[in-house]
């Protein structure tokens, strides 16, 4: 049985180079303090965004990882995705509609939770 070679760290960052124009900090970071957790990124990506057979395109996938990243308040995503959008020629109408789209659900989110506050409302009301 024929074992699949692993790519080296280096060829990882000339993959991410190529893809976002740069290398994240943190993965970076995380190659020297940690490099058997770059690859289980690696393959977790490779799960998400499977090469074979893919149901989204780059750009589709771009924008939606760029949406969660926003959602989930994680700023070095914000930015690989960012970079990565820069490289694959997104369009700005594109990019801001996702903003957009990410604002109003926050906003639905802060609706959803307030419930309780309304139907305490409601009761104080009547």
């Amino acid at each position: 049985m024929e074992t699949e070679k692993q790519p080296t760290l280096e060829q990882i960052f000339a993959g991410m180079r190529k893809a976002m124009g740069t290398i994240p900090t943190a993965v970076e970071k995380l190659s020297r303090v940690d490099p058997a957790m770059v690859y289980e990124h690696l393959r977790s990506r490779a799960y998400a965004m499977p090469e074979q057979r893919p149901a989204l395109d780059e750009e589709n996938r771009t924008l939606i990882y760029m949406a969660a990243a926003l959602a989930g308040s994680s700023p070095a995503c914000v930015r690989a995705m960012a970079d990565k959008a820069r490289v694959q020629g997104i369009s700005r109408d594109k990019i801001m509609e996702t903003i957009k789209i990410v604002r109003f659900a926050m906003a639905t989110r802060i609706i959803g939770d307030a419930e309780p506050i309304f139907a305490a409302l409601e009761k104080s009301a009547a």
